[in-house]
This record gives C-alpha cells, structure tokens and sequence, in this order.
C-alpha cells in the first residue's frame, strides 16, 4: 500500500526504470493504523537510472513489509527497454527476484492448554518472483500497467496442515496509473492522478489524486481510496536535486475507531555529474 504511488512507481511498474533519465535513489517509509497493534509497515529504498543512450533503464528495488507474526522483505532488479517517438516514450518493464518470508506462528498466545495445529510450526523460506509492465509518459502525460508479482507463491512450508483445501499463497496483483499535468498560469499546475488495483479474494481499489504545484516548488494534495481512506499529501523541490513527500490517510470505515490514521514519508535524490548541468523540473 503506497499513497505516494506517484513518486514510487519502481515499486510497482519495472518499466518505469530510467524514465526520469537520470541516476535517481528514492526511499519511502509507511506506517499504517497507527494505534493498532501488528498494523502493516512498509519500507523501500529503490535505485533506477538510464543507459545506452537512455535506451535501457535499469532499477534496483529494495524492500521489508511487516505485518503481524509476519515479515516479506527482499529484492528486485527491473530492466526496461525504451521506445522514444518525437514527444513520447513507451518502455517495457521485466523485473526478477526473491524474498524472504517470515512467520511466527509460535508467538501467539492461545487458549490455556489449546492446541492448534496451524500454530506449531514457523515459516521460514524464500521465494523467487518475477514481473511484468509497460509505461508511457511524455512531458505532461503517463500511464502504465504492470503486474509486479507472477508466481502464486504458496506460504506454508509444506509443514501446515491444510484444512478444506484452503492454502496461504501470493496472488497475482494488478495495476494500472495514470497522471497528467494541467497548466493553470505560470505559476500553478494542477496534476491529478489514479492507481487501480486488482487482486484475487480483494475488492478492486481505486486511488484517486489531486496535487496543486506551486512554482514548481511546493505542492499540496488530496486523496480519496475507494471504501478506505481519505488523505492529504505535501511535496516540496528542496533543492534541484533533493524532493520530500508526506501523506497522511485517515480511514472511512469504521476501522477509524481504533487507529489514529496512517502516515507515510517519501525522500528522492537524483545524482547530477555535471557541473554546468541545471536539472529540469519532473513532474513522474
């Protein structure tokens, strides 16, 4: 779960590797439900940056999700090959990997003197993915789909007793964004932007965004996640090389009486190696 799927993108679409054509290290950091105990946490550390003539974008994606007994962490390397047209670039994204899940089902307490058997033994083992995307963009403009994880993964070790044929495996998710950029005057640009998101067992999901860019510098937008969440969400250009993201989500269900919102912070770098060279603003 990401609010700031906008400045994230490698996270979900390998064919978004090099489309900033530049060296660029973005972290991003999420805690969800605050006040609930086990609530999901998300970390991740992602590189990209074009070669070949900007033709090939290659990207490296770190990660670490906590939720629970539970804890997926590991990572990806993306490959993307681009296809540049006079104003446009279409790029197709292959990305593999492994993670390395973890369960601690022995740390829950159960009744006094209760034996469960799909409680005696943790799971420890890793698992090797691969995914899939495409990505177009111009200046003002993208969109992409991409399915990041392939392989339905079973999750049990082979060790839990299986009841009613039911067996804890990744499913395959899916998902399509969209931004553009709508120039009011010289100083304010409005870009709104979208993130469906399909999953087997799950109801479709749809973020939908609205950010206000301040002279290029500042930002301020607002959120809505279909039956889930309302949110906010700042920018800022620090430097020409240095952006900073913030969102907070506030639920609309009434999980919201029971966690004081969720929080997410997001830090971009991009490396300029010449000294003359004036970094334009990026808007994906």
């Amino acid at each position: 779960m990401y609010s700031q799927y906008m400045f994230n993108t490698l996270a979900i679409n390998p064919a978004y590797a090099g489309s900033r054509d530049i060296l660029s290290t973005t972290a991003l950091m999420r805690s969800q439900w605050v006040g609930v105990e086990g609530a999901p946490q998300t970390k991740t550390l992602s590189f990209d940056t074009p070669l070949r003539n900007k033709k090939v974008g290659m990207g490296v994606q770190l990660f670490n999700d906590e939720v629970g007994i539970t804890s997926l962490s590991g990572g990806f390397v993306s490959y993307a090959y681009r296809i540049f047209s006079e104003k446009s670039t279409f790029a197709f994204g292959l990305q593999a990997g492994a993670s390395h899940f973890k369960a601690d089902f022995n740390s829950v307490q159960l009744q006094e003197n209760g034996i469960d058997y799909a409680f005696l033994s943790n799971i420890d083992q890793v698992l090797l993915n691969f995914g899939a995307g495409i990505y177009y963009n111009t200046d003002r403009f993208y969109i992409g789909a991409s399915a990041p994880h392939l392989l339905n993964n079973t999750l049990n070790n082979n060790k839990v007793v299986v009841t009613n044929g039911l067996v804890a495996r990744q499913y395959l998710h899916l998902f399509i964004a969209s931004g553009y950029v709508i120039n009011l005057d010289d100083d304010f640009k409005l870009k709104p932007s979208f993130l469906f998101k399909g999953v087997k067992g799950a109801p479709l999901q749809l973020d939908l965004n609205t950010n206000l860019w301040i002279k290029n510098v500042f930002s301020v937008g607002v959120q809505y996640r279909t039956n889930a969440d309302i949110g906010a969400l700042v920018e800022a250009q620090v430097t020409p090389q240095i952006r900073f993201g913030y969102s907070y989500d506030r639920s609309v269900t009434k999980l919201a009486n029971f966690n004081s919102g969720s929080h997410e912070i997001m830090l971009r770098y991009e490396f300029s190696f010449e000294k003359d060279k004036v970094l334009s603003p990026r808007y994906f």
